[in-house]
């Protein structure tokens, strides 16, 4: 009986350091090693260094120089600690709910905007936390966004034309743009909006 509780003593201190100390460290000291931007948060900074945001979680933008992204769940929206879908079904009359107010909202602030609002600007992302839209949804702010920077909105759309990711490994996925990354190319080439309104 002793010998058999030794082993198991010793089979489990074996194992909790491989897989509890070593593994980990190991793991960890090569992703710092091989992509170290990936393995610390995908953070994004301004030009002065200050972080701005992930590139891999989604965030609100209200301002309407700004393209906006998918609607969250997560927690009161945009939650990276409570990451999560509102799990309502397709019968649910409170995500109907949301849905017709979402898609009136939108279509009041996207008066130029060519044809209904697209799908990915009104249905939340499962994790509540999408950083991507679709290129379509993102074309489909063009008009609102030009309007609010006071350029052509062909020039905008250029910018988004220029961030459009495509599949992975060319055929896992659909083809997104990442909000974060557009907006802070839209500030780099025509400015930040509150700079430009300071200018007036």
């Amino acid at each position: 009986m002793t010998q058999t509780v030794l082993i198991a003593l010793r089979t489990t201190i074996v194992t909790l350091v491989l897989t509890g100390l070593v593994y980990p460290f190991a793991i960890t000291g090569l992703a710092q090693l091989l992509f170290p931007y990936r393995a610390n948060g995908s953070v994004v900074t301004d030009d002065r260094g200050k972080p701005l945001g992930s590139e891999l979680i989604g965030q609100p933008f209200a301002n309407p120089a700004y393209f906006q992204p998918r609607p969250s769940a997560a927690g009161n929206g945009y939650d990276a600690s409570s990451s999560s879908g509102s799990n309502f079904g397709v019968t649910s009359a409170k995500l109907r709910d949301r849905v017709t107010a979402d898609a009136a909202r939108l279509t009041a602030e996207n008066p130029d905007a060519p044809g209904p609002v697209p799908a990915d600007l009104v249905t939340a992302s499962a994790s509540g936390l999408d950083p991507h839209l679709s290129p379509d949804a993102a074309r489909w702010q063009v008009p609102r966004v030009a309007g609010a920077r006071h350029v052509e909105p062909a020039r905008v759309a250029s910018v988004v034309e220029s961030l459009v990711e495509g599949r992975d490994l060319g055929f896992l996925g659909e083809p997104r743009v990442n909000v974060l990354l557009l907006n802070l190319a839209l500030d780099r080439q025509f400015g930040r909006p509150e700079a430009m309104a300071e200018a007036k």
